[in-house]
């Protein structure tokens, strides 16, 4: 997926930002080279797809140059392998492809929450981020640091906006929160605590369809947003399918859901529908069709046109 489908998250200040600046966080320290069969990947990585041009771009990259920035790993209570990958994940799967035996690592005593952590902020500074796994990123993040529930993090927000709507008091504990929430978010630098709540939030609760197709980063998340008010499942998946295949934009499917309002207050047999649903389709493909150049198929599009104009008076 093209990385031109959002804006590329702004450059936070550093994993060592969100850790105290002692020498476990300095990545020039304890730096060695390690063979890769004994890096083993955790189950609980936050990165769980992988855009396929950014990862060709970063193979040849390697392949290049090699790895020029090391793989921080912990001392692994496996006994398989010796260490366990905290961050870079995306470079260990491309030096696995290019083949090669070893590379660069820095190795941290770290606990499991610091390990979660420096593995949510690199995830959050990568370029290719969907919005998704941004979302979940971040709200993983404050739980973290809250040391508690990704729920109690969205209810705490919530209260605020209440709060302040309502005109009324909090209390010292949801205070206390808050103010680690805001630290968080000025550490960031991508996005507000209240734009994250009225904006982001959302979008965990779209439809299953929609969602994955979020996770895996193939449509921007305003278009998801539209598409996902389409209440039938069949016609909202034929429709999410269309916009990710033919890049539609945004006002192209919001004309085709308008259209769809205007069939379905008519209460019009299934079968009709089907047939507008299928007219509107082929009417956004043939505007970003190239056939219009073909000389013989404009013709045969001109034909059939006159039929249906015929038909409809």
């Amino acid at each position: 997926m093209s990385s031109k489908l959002r804006s590329p998250v702004p450059a936070m200040r550093g994993v060592s930002a969100f850790l105290s600046t002692d020498q476990k966080t300095d990545a020039s320290l304890n730096t060695t080279n390690a063979p890769i069969e004994k890096i083993s990947t955790s189950s609980t990585q936050p990165r769980k797809y992988f855009d396929k041009t950014k990862m060709e771009q970063l193979i040849e990259s390697i392949r290049q140059h090699g790895v020029l920035e090391p793989l921080i790993v912990r001392p692994s209570a496996n006994g398989s392998c010796e260490f366990e990958l905290v961050a870079g994940e995306r470079r260990l799967r491309a030096a696995q492809v290019i083949g090669l035996n070893e590379v660069p690592i820095a190795i941290r005593e770290l606990s499991d929450e610091e390990a979660s952590e420096i593995a949510l902020v690199e995830n959050l500074q990568r370029e290719d981020l969907n919005t998704i796994e941004e979302t979940e990123g971040i709200l993983e993040l404050l739980a973290l640091r809250l040391q508690t529930s990704r729920e109690e993090v969205i209810r705490v927000l919530n209260q605020n906006a209440n709060a302040k709507k309502r005109e009324q008091s909090l209390t010292d504990n949801v205070i206390r929160q808050l103010n680690e929430i805001n630290k968080i978010f000025i550490k960031l630098g991508t996005i507000t605590p209240e734009s994250f709540r009225a904006n982001r939030l959302p979008l965990l609760n779209l439809p299953l369809d929609v969602l994955e197709i979020l996770r895996e980063g193939k449509l921007e998340y305003t278009k998801a947003r539209a598409i996902s008010r389409i209440k039938d499942e069949q016609t909202r998946l034929k429709i999410l399918n269309e916009a990710v295949q033919n890049n539609l934009s945004l006002n192209e499917i919001k004309a085709i859901i308008n259209e769809l309002k205007t069939s379905s207050n008519k209460k019009v047999p299934k079968t009709v529908q089907n047939f507008y649903d299928r007219v509107s389709v082929v009417t956004t493909k043939l505007k970003k069709s190239q056939a219009w150049t073909d000389k013989n198929k404009r013709k045969q599009a001109e034909l059939l046109l006159k039929e249906l104009e015929n038909l409809a008076e």
